[in-house]
């Protein structure tokens, strides 16, 4: 990895980090520390962008492995295999949904009993 290429950062990358930085500015901080500060966090907005665009390659390796494997599949006429996912409700939402009900009607009624 030593010849691992040094890339410039985007300005707007570079003035995110400063936004950033400033925003969280302690008092008595001096323009190095801060200036500091925003190359840390510049870095860390880097390695994120290239985590994400890597994540973003595997999933489209996926994606084309996946098309490929089922055109291949279509050439040969072979029997297609259904799957099938079945989405059950959660009788916790529902639960939640009608418990939230009843305190929204106890609530508005609440005056009427005093």
């Amino acid at each position: 990895m030593a010849n691992r290429k040094q890339s410039t950062p985007s300005p707007e990358t570079q003035a995110e980090a400063m936004r950033i930085a400033k925003g969280t500015q302690k008092e008595g901080q001096t323009k190095e520390q801060t200036r500091l500060i925003a190359l840390g966090i510049q870095k860390g907005i880097e390695q994120y962008k290239k985590q994400q665009k890597a994540k973003a390659r595997e999933h489209d390796k996926l994606k084309k492995k996946i098309a490929r494997t089922k055109a291949s599949n279509d050439a040969d006429n072979a029997p297609e295999v259904v799957t099938e996912t079945i989405y059950q409700q959660s009788k916790l939402a529902w639960g939640l949904l009608v418990a939230s009900w009843i305190g929204f009607i106890a609530y508005l009624l609440m005056p009427t009993f005093k």
